[in-house]
Parts: structure tokens; sequence; C-alpha cells
């Protein structure tokens, strides 16, 4: 064999190998339910979990624990996923900003006894480029024509 293509077989298994260590450590989408199930049968796999808030009827957030004077690095919360199952999220690190504000929570971590033990927390925020509906009155709208 020539050695170009000695050299070509080498780069080729090389980026295989770099292919295989990233794919192995690609966290999946799953419900609570899902993640107890892994963590069960051994797996402490990180996962991504989606839900959004507990919230009473008037809006404000339920099951929310943050006192920075206490602990800045412990902060839970009580999550519901999309099958509509609630758990208690434990981060510890600080709150972060404008996390009342969210409309939609990814955390990555895995399942523990206190409940899912999140890494990291990514938050879907409301845009504040979204347009909103302007109301005219009819008199403006003649005041227009």
């Amino acid at each position: 064999m020539k050695k170009s293509h000695i050299f070509l077989i080498a780069i080729i298994a090389v980026a295989i190998g770099v292919i295989m260590s990233t794919a192995g450590d690609a966290s999946t989408y799953v419900s609570f339910q899902e993640a107890t199930e892994l963590a069960s049968s051994g797996r402490n796999a990180k996962v991504h979990v989606v839900g959004t808030l507990k919230k009473d009827p008037s809006g404000k957030i339920v099951g929310m624990q943050y006192q920075p004077q206490i602990d800045p690095n412990y902060f839970s919360f009580v999550l519901i996923d999309q099958n509509n199952e609630e758990r208690t999220v434990v981060y510890s690190s600080p709150k972060p900003q404008d996390f009342e504000s969210s409309e939609q929570i990814v955390v990555i971590g895995s399942m523990a006894q206190e409940g899912f033990v999140a890494d990291k927390i990514l938050m879907k925020c409301p845009s504040k480029y979204q347009e909103n509906e302007i109301k005219v009155s009819e008199k403006q709208q003649q005041a227009k024509i």
C-alpha cells in the first residue's frame, strides 16, 4: 500500500472514532416516567425533560424554593412534563435570571431520590419582539380615511 492510502485510512478511522464518541454522549428528550425507568435500571445517563412551571390559578409559581441568604447554590421548583407528571427539580446553582417569566423549561440531568437533579436549565422566555395587537377605534379609522 502507498503511504497516502495508509494516511487516508488513518484519517477515516479517527473521524469515525470522533463521531462514535460524540454520539455516545448525546442525551435524549424523555418524560419524568422514562427518566425514572432509566435510573431504576441503573442507567444514569443525562436526559432532557421538557415542561412548564407549576402555577396556581392566579398565575403564581407553586413549589419554588430559593433562599440565597441561606444557600445560594440550592434552587428547587416543581416542573410539569408533557405527560402532566409533576416532579421536584433540584438545581445546585443560583436561580437563573428571568426564571419566573419563562414559558417552557428544559432541564438536563438525571433522576435521584430527592427528585430530578438538573445540571443545566434552558428556558424559553416570551419574546420581546412579539407583535402586540393594536386596537384602533372606529373614530381613528374614519379619521384616516
